[in-house]
């Protein structure tokens, strides 16, 4: 007679347990996972995964900014205390936090790009996206 055993492990009770997430997509969404995987070299579940862990950051991202955003909109535009310094131009930069566009309202995600105002002396800084200071007149003196 032949017995067969096999040895079952106990996770530690300190680490977490993953879980399994199932989900109904159509099938246009389904192809273009299983092409969008196909192309980074990674199986569709961790595509999905890694998705949803960046999601799941930005939003939170945004929430917490929002109550920056909100403290903001509260108080004078930024530009009411930029009257003194003249604006010399826009510098690209990649945001280390979300921002606002002070003239269209657009949230500018952390990790976006975005422009900030260049003042000839100190001043709040001005955020704006590159569609807005793209239409702006070049002969502006103050954002």
């Amino acid at each position: 007679m032949l017995y067969v055993y096999h040895k079952v492990t106990r996770r530690e009770k300190n680490k977490k347990k993953q879980r399994v997430l199932h989900t109904r997509v159509s099938e246009e969404l389904d192809e273009e996972l299983r092409e969008k995987a196909a192309g980074l070299g990674v199986s569709v579940s961790n595509l999905v995964r890694n998705i949803l862990l960046n999601t799941v950051e930005m939003v939170e991202d945004l929430v917490a900014d929002s109550s920056s955003i909100a403290r903001a909109a509260g108080k004078p535009s930024a530009s009411a205390d930029n009257l003194t310094a003249e604006l010399l131009g826009w510098q690209d930069l990649q945001l280390h936090r979300n921002a606002l566009c002070e003239t269209c309202n657009e949230v500018l995600p952390k990790g976006s790009s975005a422009k900030v105002a260049v003042f000839s002396a100190p001043a709040t800084p001005v955020f704006r996206c590159s569609a807005c200071v793209a239409q702006a007149p070049s002969s502006e003196e103050n954002p």
